[in-house]
């Protein structure tokens, strides 16, 4: 069915998406100016060490903390384990300069372990022992891994159990003990999952912002940061931004490569019955501890800690602002998570109607920017917003009027058109895949009975994909709410959103007073947490 008008919107649509990778492209190709070459005689070098080791680090965290409580879940029987495997994906609810902030108070020279350390020993000052710094690149590294590992937990457990058990079961009757048998099937087995999941976790610490800069670690985040706001140069700023885009394909491709290896290993999926190895005494305890323990450090600790200040700093907190910036939150939240669902509708129904392959690549164009670090986005989003604000004051002073001032960059259009970018991706899969599950025949009785494809999508398609439209609406939803370097780069004067205003508090070191914000992030994260460990059960 040719649906020229439907085709070309979508092909629009797609390439207005685009438009901030193909404009910051454009800006890193243009002559260095003085900046860029002085950063790159100087610091630049030092900043990108800094990146590899953080991302380096916080992967080899993530795999250390993920992958063993990954097979405790898959493959052990252990007391509470049904509350266990839900409160292991926990810490992802928690943004990580909270987590920061917390553990940077808790462990600090003035803080209650060192005075209690202190006190107990009767040092006096900190030559009379050592206490290793939190303030690190290490410590960052840390605290980044204490939220992300649920990453690879979640994909490691999930192809835990789809192993075949009579691999395992033949293991075990050749000799293998339980160990043996993890590491020579289960583990070789399930390393494409982990690779993705380690690819996730690398690109989430590359696009972190607010725990780096909290603890002054200079990365290349800070670097595109610092050189838009500190220096005032784009052209500089969309350089670095560029290098960062280059890591981030680098790790979509491996991504890629160790996905299409899984191909080959899911063939035998046998899952005749579950594995349970019963863990005794000191086992049974120590995995209990162990798993336990990621769930206290990454999300029950922060989270009692903000809990308790909020309630003590309860009238600091309940405001005017917080009301007024909750409120920017809900509105821009709301407002991209709308658009964001039109778009994916338009995109997903095109491509249905003409059944092409090629009306697909509207879709994969609009869904690109989910890959970017928000730093890198937010420099890709002012490159041609600010050439179009510059153009039409030129074109009202060429006709004689006054000039309207910055009207995309000065005003919400920026930071909406920036959300839309990187988080449409999640409308566009939600609805991609709940309609690729509607039959066919449908449409064909649809359009015999004369229905445009309008009215077909309003009365057929659209009722049937409610479920997966209001789950790809809310995780973009919830994503605006928590981001917060797009939002630091994109806001105009004047405006917050719960985050900033929240990392207002973390940067002048009163998280106490932002506690309250601070939850509400929190507690909206939880949501999709809560989605996703439901289907995780009816799936097992």
């Amino acid at each position: 069915m040719k649906r020229p008008g439907w085709t070309v919107g979508s092909w629009a649509l797609a390439l207005l998406l685009t438009l901030p990778v193909m404009a910051l492209i454009y800006e890193a190709l243009l002559p260095a100016e003085d900046l860029f070459r002085h950063l790159w005689g100087t610091v630049l070098s030092a900043y990108i060490g800094n990146t590899f080791w953080l991302v380096l680090l916080v992967m080899v965290f993530s795999l250390l903390c993920g992958v063993p409580a990954a097979w405790l879940m898959a493959m052990c029987e252990l007391p509470g384990k049904r509350w266990l495997q839900w409160a292991l994906i926990l810490p992802l609810a928690m943004p990580s300069y909270i987590v920061a902030f917390v553990y940077t108070d808790l462990l600090d020279f003035s803080g209650p372990v060192q005075a209690a350390l202190r006190q107990w020993f009767g040092w006096q000052s900190s030559a009379d022992y050592y206490f290793p710094p939190i303030r690190t690149l290490g410590g960052a590294a840390l605290m980044l891994g204490l939220v992300l590992y649920p990453y690879v937990y979640l994909l490691a457990r999930t192809a835990f159990l789809e192993q075949s058990t009579s691999l395992i079961q033949s293991s075990r009757l050749l000799g293998c003990t339980p160990w043996q048998s993890f590491k020579r099937v289960s583990l070789p087995l399930a390393r494409p999952s982990i690779a993705v999941g380690l690819s996730l976790v690398a690109m989430e610490t590359l696009a972190d912002f607010g725990t780096v800069n909290f603890f002054a670690v200079n990365t290349l985040t800070t670097a595109v940061y610092d050189t838009w706001l500190g220096y005032g140069s784009l052209n500089a700023a969309a350089k670095i931004a560029a290098m960062m885009l280059l890591v981030v394909m680098l790790l979509l491709s491996l991504e890629r490569s160790s996905r299409k290896r899984q191909q080959m290993f899911q063939k035998s999926m046998g899952h005749e019955q579950a594995i349970g190895y019963r863990l005794d005494g000191v086992s049974k305890w120590g995995a209990l501890a162990y798993c336990w323990g990621l769930v206290v450090l990454g999300f029950l600790l922060p989270f009692v800690i903000l809990c308790y200040h909020a309630i003590h700093y309860f009238e600091q907190s309940w405001n005017a602002r917080f009301f007024e910036y909750s409120m920017n939150s809900l509105v821009l939240s709301a407002l991209v998570a709308g658009l964001a669902l039109m778009i994916a509708l338009l995109l997903g129904m095109t491509h249905r109607l003409t059944g092409k392959t090629y009306t697909a690549l509207p879709m994969r164009l609009a869904s690109m920017g989910y890959a970017l670090p928000g730093t890198v986005l937010a420099i890709g989003v002012l490159v041609p917003l600010t050439s179009l604000d510059f153009a039409i004051n030129d074109l009202a002073l060429w006709l004689g009027l006054s000039e309207p001032g910055l009207l995309l960059t000065g005003t919400m259009t920026a930071i909406a058109f920036g959300y839309l970018v990187r988080f449409g991706a999640m409308a566009i899969g939600a609805v991609e895949s709940s309609l690729g599950k509607v039959s066919p025949s449908l449409d064909m009785v649809t359009q015999t009975m004369g229905y445009g494809p309008g009215a077909m999508m309003m009365k057929v398609h659209m009722p049937l994909i409610r479920k997966g439209m209001l789950a790809g609406a809310l995780l973009v939803f919830i994503e605006c709410m928590k981001e917060l370097p797009a939002a630091l780069l994109l806001r105009p004067f004047n405006f917050q959103t719960l985050a900033t205003y929240v990392y207002q508090f973390v940067s002048d070191e009163q998280l106490e007073v932002g506690a309250l914000p601070a939850i509400v992030i929190v507690l909206v994260g939880l949501i999709p947490l809560i989605f996703l460990n439901r289907s995780l059960e009816q799936h097992h």
